[in-house]
């Protein structure tokens, strides 16, 4: 079941390391606004990684582990398309200027990363030790997907939010550090929030609550924890450059949601499915990319109405 000796884990955690200090102490040492030129570039480098990685497990491990791979990262990168809309959402709500949001994500994504790796390794465990755990998981995903069809608007209210009450009751919240990029500040001799961590705290939940989703569904494409790992670390990495690329431009992709339920339909079938039928990884992925490309086909041959309201407005 598992591909990779520990040394492999090891090397990727510390290349992952290093260009997350790369990030943040080179590049982007100074809080900027991001423009689109810049985030394109870094959604290009990223992407780039993700396949020549992808290349050199087909190297040392087989046609069969690279497809998963790619399988699981495509999967994983357009359920991201979610994710970028909740920020968006979380971003105006609490009026973040622009040269502060690569902070928010940077960290809100490093937390991410360790929160997916516990729930990866718990859902192989789950899976190796408890066989009939993965009629859960389709079934989850299968419901998820058929949600997901007839309730394209995401909705969001950062007041009923469990986490950020939390916060509020830890710490109290104050407005005069949200402009200058700080999570925390110290006045009249006391510890204080700002809003900036708010919005770190609804980043993570927010991809906690997706991770339910993702997860599973690369689950059903690999059970191999390197596979499902560093497929989703990938995916996750480019996160942050593609919502600066996306950010503006997602009310164009207002058949995407469809898209994406056939997807989890398809992987919640399949992992259901896969004690009597075996679908191949090679035929899994061009289905994948099929209904991803179909979905965005759509978009934009049939565009919305110029009269019909924002299909995104919460």
């Amino acid at each position: 079941m598992e591909t990779a000796p520990l040394s492999a884990w090891i090397g990727f955690n510390i290349f992952v390391l290093l260009m997350l200090a790369l990030d943040l102490g080179i590049f982007n040492r100074k809080a900027h606004e991001i423009r689109f030129k810049e985030a394109m570039g870094w959604t290009a480098v990223w992407i780039s990684l993700a396949l020549i990685f992808n290349i050199g497990l087909g190297h040392w491990y087989g046609h069969q582990k690279a497809l998963e791979f790619l399988t699981g990262y495509l999967i994983e990168k357009s359920l991201s398309v979610d994710n970028i809309f909740i920020f968006l959402v979380i971003f105006s709500y609490f009026r973040v200027p622009p040269k502060y949001q690569h902070k928010v994500l940077f960290w809100g994504i490093l937390g991410a990363l360790l929160m997916r790796g516990a729930f990866i390794y718990a859902g192989v465990q789950m899976i190796l030790r408890f066989h009939w755990i993965i009629y859960v998981f389709g079934g989850f995903l299968i419901f998820t997907g058929i949600k997901m069809f007839f309730h394209k608007e995401q909705e969001l209210d950062p007041e009923k939010n469990l986490a950020v009450r939390l916060v509020r009751k830890i710490l109290p919240v104050t407005m005069s550090g949200a402009t200058d990029g700080k999570f925390l500040i110290r006045e009249n001799g006391k510890w204080m929030a700002t809003p900036l961590l708010l919005v770190l705290v609804l980043v993570e939940t927010t991809d906690l609550i997706f991770a339910m989703d993702s997860i599973p569904a690369i689950l059903a494409i690999s059970q191999d924890s390197f596979i499902v790992y560093t497929s989703n670390v990938f995916a996750i990495l480019g996160l942050r450059s593609l919502y600066f690329a996306l950010a503006g431009l997602l009310q164009l992709f207002h058949y995407l949601h469809y898209g994406l339920s056939a997807v989890l339909i398809f992987v919640g079938a399949k992992m259901i499915l896969a004690d009597w039928v075996k679908i191949p990884t090679g035929i899994a992925l061009s289905v994948v990319l099929g209904i991803l490309l179909i979905s965005v086909a759509a978009s934009f041959a049939f565009p919305p109405k110029k009269d019909a309201p924002d299909s995104h407005e919460t």
